[in-house]
């Protein structure tokens, strides 16, 4: 992995998560769309769990409050996310929720210059909210809003969990606040859907690995070899990637305004990550 470009592989990141999400959403009249989170946060937090093993007995109250702090948020995350991607489209849904980090990113600078890339972002969510994903399913569209704002919840107690605890023991502990917090909700449609066909449970552990192990895994290793500002950058790049999961595994084509409002929001996230980097750097 060491001769591959930091880039690709943060690239391959971004479409492991999509790509998870989208084979999450070929099961969901199996399971539906939160027994479908439910599976793939338990999956996924019991092997992180096995694999980090965190040491929890000296916490303090901080460290124990942050860390269910951030695991609310991804729960919150998960669910409203998958909620959203049964009435919607992928690339739609992940498009809106990337508005929770970007409106982060503006709500943090006093640069004039922001304002523009502000007005862009407003501009896609004016497009998204005329196109036929919204006209459509309302609910589909607060939910992807909802996702977003945990979104941005979880980037702010991500900074903070990992100030207080070291390594990856405080995620772990959250991805299992995290479980907690979804399975009142969907352990019912879960525990049907996989009595009635045992295959799920191998095709959440597959979901689990593509949309949580393998990329963070990948994203730390390209962390590692890489600008910050490059990454961002990249990861403007979240919405498209979705898009064209979407497209290849669900067949969900998108409208030519959502086209464009796609592109007006990551235009907007790549531009705030340049600005705010090179702004930093001159300070």
């Amino acid at each position: 992995m060491t001769r591959v470009p930091a880039p690709l592989l943060a690239l391959a990141a971004m479409v492991s998560v999509q790509l998870g999400a989208a084979v999450a959403k070929t099961r969901f009249e199996e399971v539906g769309s939160v027994g479908a989170a439910t599976l793939r946060l338990v999956i996924g937090a019991l092997v992180l769990a096995l694999v980090v093993r965190p040491r929890v007995r000296h916490w303090t109250r901080t460290q124990w409050v942050r860390a269910v702090g951030l695991g609310l948020a991804l729960g919150g995350m998960n669910l409203f996310i998958y909620v959203a991607f049964a009435t919607i489209p992928i690339g739609v849904a992940v498009t809106i929720e990337f508005l929770g980090p970007l409106a982060l990113s503006l709500v943090h600078t006093r640069r004039w210059r922001d304002a523009l890339w502000a007005v862009l972002a407003l501009a896609g969510v004016v497009l998204l909210g005329v196109g036929p994903a919204a006209v459509g399913d309302v609910g589909g569209v607060v939910a992807a809003v909802l996702a977003a704002a945990c979104w941005a919840a979880y980037i702010v107690m991500n900074r903070r969990v990992g100030a207080a605890i070291p390594g990856i023991d405080g995620l772990s502990v959250s991805m299992l606040v995290a479980m907690v917090v979804a399975l009142p909700f969907g352990l019912r449609p879960a525990i049907d859907g996989v009595v009635a066909d045992p295959v799920l449970l191998l095709v959440f552990g597959v979901v689990a690995v593509l949309s949580s192990v393998l990329p963070y895994a990948l994203e730390m290793t390209a962390l590692r070899r890489m600008p910050t500002r490059v990454f961002g950058v990249l990861q403007s790049l979240g919405p498209a990637i979705a898009a064209l999961a979407g497209l290849a595994v669900l067949r969900e084509a998108l409208s030519p305004l959502e086209v464009v409002a796609l592109v007006c929001v990551t235009a907007a996230s790549a531009g705030v990550t340049l600005t705010a980097r090179r702004a930093a750097a001159t300070a």
